[in-house]
């Protein structure tokens, strides 16, 4: 290839990252065979009750345009399809494919497999410094498919491997990122985020973590709104909290009831997370007043106030002491 005498980069090439991520498209691709998972579809893999897909296509909401490479299937948005030729040609057919509809400067390139990629990631992997062609996870190994590229030289370095192996089937994808001036991401969180589902017991290891206890309640509550179709922006500590207060202040049943109202009101007020908060803000005053009136020593006026005691029984002589009637 005319090309071959570039160096290959280094883990870290120069440049120092943008403020801000560009506009962009996102190429997802959801045509492969899954040999190793017994030819299931596997975008329609589901982990934590989600599909694959589903997942991915919600940690790149905010493209400007979306493709997807593969067989039409429903999607939790809107989504553009192409096919790579023919199907089942491979990764490098269907990058071809899906770049022959984006119109973006800058390109995300994701698998459809990636079930803990989040929006974090995505603009990490946005943020392409200065000088070079593209970001893309390193977690030991350099991911292709976890990446952003600058959409032109990713173009060309397509076209240059056609050009030298005359077809882009069955190539593999590794050839890619030799030939590009690329920056490596390297964070705990980006390697997460490019956890893979190859196999079954990949599937396996991801259901099992995302009901962790440190992750299953903001799992959950992304699940829920994906499936309502809601992104409320809610604080979810907030909500939280004030469930619990309900459930010690008042009774375990009032936590769900009371996120339900708050929820209903917010709605009814327009749905903004500013409204959600003003609903929660006033219901957890509520809960802390009514948990104050049950509090020892608790009155109307809240807690600390006393109420009147009641003296010791009036004995005849301190009931009208004419020794003593001056002095009160």
């Amino acid at each position: 290839m005319t090309h071959a005498s570039q160096p290959a980069p280094g883990p870290q090439s120069a440049g120092a990252p943008s403020a801000a991520p560009p506009a962009y498209g996102a190429l997802v691709l959801a045509g492969g065979a899954a040999r190793r998972l017994d030819g299931r579809d596997k975008p329609a893999v589901t982990v934590g009750g989600r599909p694959l897909l589903d997942r991915v296509l919600t940690a790149c909401a905010d493209a400007a345009q979306t493709v997807v490479v593969g067989p039409r299937r429903p999607t939790p948005r809107p989504v553009e399809w192409a096919r790579e030729s023919p199907p089942g040609s491979g990764p490098l057919a269907g990058l071809h494919a899906g770049l022959r509809l984006l119109s973006q400067e800058t390109v995300l390139v994701l698998g459809a497999d990636l079930p803990f990629l989040d929006r974090e990631t995505v603009r990490a992997l946005l943020r392409i410094p200065d000088g070079c062609e593209g970001s893309l996870v390193h977690d030991g190994r350099d991911q292709p498919l976890t990446a952003a590229y600058r959409t032109e030289p990713l173009r060309r370095e397509i076209a240059l491997l056609y050009t030298e192996y005359g077809t882009l089937s069955g190539l593999p994808l590794r050839l890619l990122p030799a030939q590009l001036r690329l920056h490596r991401v390297t964070s705990p969180a980006s390697s997460a985020a490019a956890h893979d589902c190859d196999t079954w017991e990949d599937v396996a290891t991801a259901r099992a973590r995302v009901r962790e206890h440190g992750t299953v309640l903001d799992e959950w509550i992304t699940a829920v709104e994906a499936e309502l179709g809601i992104e409320s922006g809610a604080d979810k500590a907030a909500l939280l909290d004030l469930a619990r207060d309900a459930a010690h202040g008042v009774a375990r049943p009032a936590a769900p009831l009371t996120t339900f109202l708050v929820g209903y009101a917010a709605g009814r007020a327009g749905g903004s997370p500013e409204e959600i908060a003003r609903a929660t803000a006033k219901a957890a005053d509520l809960a802390r007043r009514w948990a104050e009136e049950s509090a020892p020593g608790g009155t109307e006026g809240g807690a600390g106030e006393q109420p009147p005691q009641p003296g010791p029984a009036a004995s005849p002589r301190t009931a009208r002491d004419p020794d003593t009637e001056d002095e009160r």
